[in-house]
């Protein structure tokens, strides 16, 4: 498999992780710091991974 296609993954992983960031912000903080954690870590993920 190639490496694109993981960085691809990991980069619609953040995505969907910046979505439930922003649909959770006004109800559930402390969730959308989880949330928002995990999607920097996905992302840095997939720039690791590219490099």
């Amino acid at each position: 498999m190639p490496k694109e296609y993981v960085v691809i993954g990991l980069l619609a992983v953040a995505g969907f992780l910046i979505g439930g960031v922003y649909s959770t912000w006004k109800t559930a903080r402390g969730l959308a710091v989880i949330l928002l954690v995990l999607t920097v870590v996905t992302a840095g993920a997939a720039v690791t991974w590219l490099l």
